[in-house]
């Protein structure tokens, strides 16, 4: 009898759990987005963007928590669906957190216009009468556009939608859904529950930083998720038969775009490549060069400009730099800071990249495999953002990716973490005084190095990445 009325607790507890994510979590988050939503000037309600941002972050933990031991299904349908709505809330307002989306449309009606957008920075060209507004908000006008020719062409794209900051946000927000799309797509190819698709797909982060400010990250994440679908889409490869050419050569090709929206994915080819199986390697090499090739070519010569603007952002760049900061203070030297940093970084890819080489040489099914290159991406995409001098927070869409398929509390914490630093934006828009805390650039670092560790010393067998 006590085991039953146990078993019935049990049973009653679970359901509970399950009808509240299935249910309650999408209206929850629907309702603290409307809050955001709502503000006139998110620069003058950070600390509420910050508390519902934490809210928001808490409500996903809970739903990985609930989900990981309650079973709770959701349809792909009501994933996309109610990532659209939480989208839309905000794709009409206009960018507040950021000015970046300012540059793009200067970027793309030049472009459009048939000029070459590397050709010359802002500053040093007069405007046409219907983009004096958009130049008038460029930030670092005397700078030739350090944003590479696939982003060129994602501008130019979505300013031919009406010639407006929403329609290259809904541009751009379109292909974050199809991104969304992707990884359900991806969880389900990878034997993984595709209502993990909500970590992105629901996360503040996503929706702030590219339906709200216009961020064109999350385009070259679409491209790059896409390239991962396509290694995994053609299994043939374990079978007598050879697998396809054409998947590998696509895949090559997308992973090649992506990089140049942003170049962060051209770090993970190594772990793509090895994905690859061996005969169709070159296929897959072909694709990457002669995408690059298409792309970069027709902005020769002046496509060289990018170079000077890439370089001073290296040496120059910083922000919310916790390891930067510290080690500059001890070596008294910005230089060899960053040397550092990039010397400790490149030896995380290499560790992390030989670690994925050594696991694949034993039989592993597609999905095991594909699983174990995609924690490898979250690692490295964890272990930049740790170690980069700037870490604005729209960098950390590219852990974000990775949350449905190696979901842990590091990442989660971090996050939400960088939201903290849009502390700097209440002084700025205020007094037009851009000052660092450096007690926030150290809860940034600190807060999910303290979420790994607790989550070590509580382990229960459920959390299985960084």
């Amino acid at each position: 009898m006590t085991i039953m009325v146990t078993a019935i607790k049990n049973l009653t507890s679970r359901s509970l759990s399950g009808n509240l994510v299935t249910t309650a979590l999408p209206l929850f988050l629907i309702c603290t987005c409307g809050v955001l939503a709502l503000q006139p000037e998110l620069r003058l309600a950070v600390p509420l963007l910050i508390g519902v941002t934490a809210l928001m972050a808490s409500l996903l933990a809970l739903a990985l928590y609930c989900g990981e031991r309650a079973k709770v299904l959701r349809s792909p349908p009501v994933i996309l669906a109610v990532a659209l709505v939480l989208r839309l809330l905000f794709l009409f307002a206009p960018p507040q957190l950021s000015d970046d989306i300012y540059r793009y449309m200067w970027d793309g009606s030049n472009l459009l216009r048939g000029i070459n957008p590397y050709a010359a920075a802002p500053a040093e060209i007069s405007p046409p009468p219907e983009l004096n507004v958009v130049h008038s908000r460029i930030n670092h006008p005397d700078n030739v556009t350090i944003y590479p020719p696939a982003a060129q062409l994602l501008f130019a794209g979505g300013t031919a939608l009406g010639g407006t900051i929403t329609g290259l946000k809904a541009f751009l927000t379109l292909l974050d859904l199809g991104l969304c799309f992707l990884l359900v797509v991806l969880l389900q190819r990878l034997e993984l529950p595709a209502w993990r698709a909500v970590l992105y797909a629901w996360n503040p982060l996503p929706i702030l930083e590219i339906a709200g400010s216009g961020h064109v990250d999350g385009a070259g994440l679409t491209l790059l998720t896409g390239s991962i679908c396509l290694l995994l889409l053609d299994r043939q490869g374990t079978s007598t038969t050879a697998p396809r050419r054409w998947p590998y050569l696509l895949s090559g090709a997308l992973l090649a775009c992506a990089g140049l929206v942003k170049l962060f994915p051209l770090v993970l080819a190594p772990v793509l490549f090895l994905l690859v199986p061996i005969g169709r390697r070159r296929h897959f090499a072909a694709g990457f060069i002669a995408s690059l090739a298409a792309l970069l070519l027709p902005f020769l010569p002046q496509l060289a400009n990018m170079g000077g603007t890439l370089e001073l952002y290296a040496r120059n760049w910083e922000f919310a730099g916790y390891a930067f900061n510290t080690l500059r203070a001890v070596t008294g030297s910005g230089l060899i800071a960053r040397l550092l940093l990039s010397s400790c970084f490149l030896l995380a890819l290499l560790f992390i990249t030989c670690r994925l080489a050594s696991r694949f040489k034993t039989t592993l099914s597609p999905a095991a495999r594909g699983r174990q290159a995609l924690e490898a991406c979250y690692l490295i995409a964890m272990a930049l953002l740790l170690l980069t001098p700037t870490l604005q927070p729209w960098y950390a869409l590219y852990l974000a990716v990775f949350l449905p398929f190696c979901a842990g509390p590091a990442g989660l914490v971090l996050c939400w973490a960088v939201f903290l630093t849009y502390r700097v934006q209440i002084p700025y828009f205020i007094l037009g005084e851009w000052a660092e805390n450096p007690q926030v650039t150290a809860a940034v670092f600190l807060a999910p190095v303290a979420a790994y560790l607790l989550s070590r010393f509580f382990r229960k067998g459920r959390w299985k990445a960084v």
